[in-house]
């Protein structure tokens, strides 16, 4: 069936690098803080997530995007919220699990969201993702009118250590480098596109949470070894469990690592289900340093959450 008619394709993923690199292979773009969305444009809006789930409704502001596109086409791109003109992770991911309309029309008021388009699989009635890298590009900076909903990726060829130190001294997360030949393979992760973060970003599953002194919270992470679920430690939620509260969770009596860590006699125990995602310092160790609590996703499930 025809990709754009067929509405199941899933995003191209990228592989996982620590250290910035020069090379005339590549191109080398931001790596935003948003939620990655695919966007099917024609005579209307179908914007939907890794999971494929429907985004416009919960972002309506963006309902007239395919306006900003001269012919059908699919868009790959980031699903930003701007906070003082710098995206917010806790702000689109806290509108993406809304579900009251005037709580979604006031959050669209204030904070209005926008994309950021890096690629494009189909143009016109073609998938063009057999198309190397540069030609697609091409195709993307001729298809989109710039507006405030909408703006293309800009990309530096060469300099990728350049483009990293720039977004360090910004404050933004990091770089995405990406072979300039390379293919678009829906769903799969190669070596083509990798990334280069300045701070490390870890998905966890949440395993239960501790009180602690002063009515913070402490949350106990886990991620799987194939299908074992292995301790990842903790990460501080923070004053209550008014986040953890907003979705939902089980209470199981038993610790789903199959016994109880070393620290962790205190822990209410929770059914392995909900995501989260752990910003730290990049370590050699298996461990968190300065581990923060980014936000819980739901765009992701627990098993996918890998060492």
């Amino acid at each position: 069936m025809d990709i754009f008619d067929s509405k199941s394709v899933s995003p191209m993923l990228i592989s996982e690098m620590q250290d910035p690199f020069d090379s005339p292979n590549h191109i080398f773009e931001i790596k935003w803080d948003g939620i990655r969305c695919l966007s099917y444009l024609n005579a209307g809006t179908e914007m939907r997530n890794k999971r494929n789930k429907l985004m416009i409704p919960i972002f309506p502001e963006l309902e007239d995007l395919y306006r900003q596109v001269k012919v059908k086409c699919i868009l790959d791109h980031e699903l930003l919220v701007l906070k003082n003109g710098v995206p917010d992770f806790f702000e689109v991911q806290k509108r993406a699990l809304m579900s009251n309309q005037f709580k979604i029309k006031l959050a669209a008021d204030r904070y209005p969201a926008s994309i950021i388009a890096y690629d494009i699989l189909y143009y016109k009635d073609r998938d063009i993702t057999i198309l190397p890298l540069m030609e697609r590009k091409k195709y993307l900076q001729d298809v989109i009118m710039e507006n405030n909903m909408i703006s293309v990726s800009r990309y530096v060829e060469n300099d990728g250590i350049m483009l990293f130190n720039l977004v360090k001294e910004k404050g933004l997360e990091g770089i995405v480098a990406k072979r300039k030949d390379s293919l678009y393979w829906p769903g799969k992760r190669t070596k083509d596109w990798i990334k280069c973060k300045i701070m490390a970003t870890d998905d966890c599953v949440i395993c239960g949470y501790i009180p602690k002194e002063n009515h913070m919270t402490s949350l106990v992470l886990g991620q799987y070894d194939d299908d074992i679920l292995v301790y990842k430690g903790h990460v501080t939620l923070g004053v209550s469990l008014t986040i953890l509260n907003q979705h939902k969770y089980k209470i199981i009596d038993y610790s789903p690592f199959g016994y109880v860590p070393e620290g962790n006699n205190d822990a209410v125990w929770l059914a392995p289900e909900l995501v989260c995602i752990v910003e730290s310092m990049p370590t050699e160790k298996n461990s968190f340093r300065q581990a923060v609590f980014k936000g819980i996703r739901d765009d992701k499930s627990a098993i996918e959450c890998k060492i």
